[in-house]
This record gives structure tokens, C-alpha cells and sequence, in this order.
């Protein structure tokens, strides 16, 4: 398959739609399986907040899980859509938004197809911890680009592929401490900036940030670093 060709269809990998299903349950325990997740949502909020408006703006949330992302986006002021394909997590995702209040339009649905029926419709759209979990990232960025309007701000997630990454996010994580389910991650899969910014060129984005997310599991929490060998976090916007 060629980088940019993966259909909505086929740009998923069925293996990785029922590692993270199996989660949907405890995805909302703060200390289950995802409690690295969220300690990583707070900065990833702030770091969207920081860029764009949140109040009354529209977004798109591309790989929402169980919706820990989309929730706080929601109660920050936005129309929020989640989108992803393991449908136990778009019900624990539901599920938890009629217990909390908190209103995000949900759906079992691929990007690219949201993407062919509302071009240029969203202030925003973010994508976390998804690229390396699928066959076509570029495909993915293709078809959130689509979705933003002239001016409008894509902001994703996503593992560096460096031995630092490997020593912390795999064998720290999966294997010395089990912060995460092991085969979590896969190496191979993980995307450097330079990758990133070279595919978010190719579909008409102008890359403006790429700043660091470091997890300290001593402490349970994760800040903004300038250090970028792990996870990091890069905002492009598209040009209008």
C-alpha cells in the first residue's frame, strides 16, 4: 500500500480496534489500564486551549477512545465530535457522557468518510496517541486536513521513534513498571517529527509547534517539555 491510498474502510488494523475495545471498561479509572492517558490529558488540553478558541468552536476528535479528550474539550465550550472505530469504546464513551452532563457527538465512523461529507467545517481537529496505530498515518492527516476550515488547526500526539522511546514508552512502560497493557506499542510503528511534518506538508499544512509531552510516573502527572524523543505534540494549521 502507498503512503495517502488507505481508503476509511482499510486504514485500521482489526487487532489494534480490539486490544484498546478490551479496555473500554476500565478506560475511565484513573488508576486502570490508561491511568498514563490520563495524566496526559491536562496538558494536552491546555496545549489545544493555547492555540485556538475553545468556546463555541467546532472539532473534530480523531481517535477518541473512551472520550477523555472530547469530554474536556466539551466542558471547555466546544461542539465537539468524536470519532473512532472500536464501537466498546464509543459506548463507554457515550455512557460516560450521560453520567457526567457533558455533550459530544460520538460516532463509530472513519475520518476520511466525516472528511467526504464535511470539508471545511471545523475549526479544529485533533488526533492523540492514533498515528501509530495505524497502516496509513498520512491518509489520517490527509483526511483531517480536509475537515479544517481556512485557518483552522489540526493538532496531533504521537511517540518519536528513537531508542529513548523505545527504553521508556515500551519496555519502561509495558514491561518494567506496567503503566500500559504489553504490545501496546509497537516500534516499528512509532513517527518522527521530520515524518510528520513532511506528511502534514504533503496535504497543504503549514506545521507551526512541535513541543514535547513527558509522563513522570513518579508523580502520576505529565507536563510541556522541549524535550520531543518520546511522546510530542505538534500543532499545523491550514493556510487561509
Amino acid at each position: 500500500m502507498m503512503v495517502g491510498e488507505a481508503s476509511g474502510d482499510t486504514n485500521f488494523r482489526q487487532a489494534e480496534l480490539d486490544k484498546f475495545g478490551a479496555l473500554a471498561q476500565r478506560w475511565w479509572d484513573p488508576q486502570g489500564p490508561q491511568k498514563a492517558l490520563h495524566a496526559l490529558n491536562p496538558p494536552r488540553l491546555a496545549y489545544v486551549a493555547d492555540r485556538i478558541a475553545l468556546k463555541d468552536a467546532q472539532v473534530v476528535d480523531v481517535g477518541c477512545g473512551g472520550g477523555l479528550l472530547s469530554e474536556a474539550m466539551a466542558q471547555a465550550g466546544a461542539d465537539v465530535v468524536g470519532l473512532d472505530l472500536a464501537p466498546e469504546l464509543v459506548k463507554i464513551a457515550r455512557l460516560h457522557g450521560l453520567e457526567s452532563g457533558v455533550r459530544v457527538d460520538y460516532r463509530v465512523q472513519p475520518v476520511e468518510v466525516l472528511a467526504a461529507e464535511a470539508a471545511g467545517g471545523f475549526d479544529a481537529v485533533t488526533c492523540m496517541e492514533m498515528l501509530e496505530h495505524v497502516p496509513d498515518p498520512a491518509a489520517i492527516l490527509s483526511a483531517c486536513a480536509t475537515l479544517l476550515k481556512p485557518g483552522g488547526r489540526l493538532f496531533v500526539s504521537t511517540l518519536n521513534r528513537t531508542p529513548a522511546a523505545f527504553a521508556l514508552a515500551i519496555v519502561g512502560a509495558e514491561y518494567v513498571a506496567r503503566l500500559l497493557p504489553k504490545g501496546t506499542h509497537q516500534y516499528r510503528d512509532f513517527i518522527k517529527p521530520s515524518e510528520l511534518a513532511a506528511w502534514l506538508r504533503g496535504c497543504g499544512l503549514e506545521l507551526e509547534d512541535v513541543s514535547g509531552l513527558m509522563y513522570e510516573p513518579w508523580r502520576n502527572a505529565a507536563r510541556l517539555t522541549s524535550r520531543t524523543d518520546v511522546n510530542y505534540l505538534a500543532c499545523a494549521r491550514k493556510p487561509g
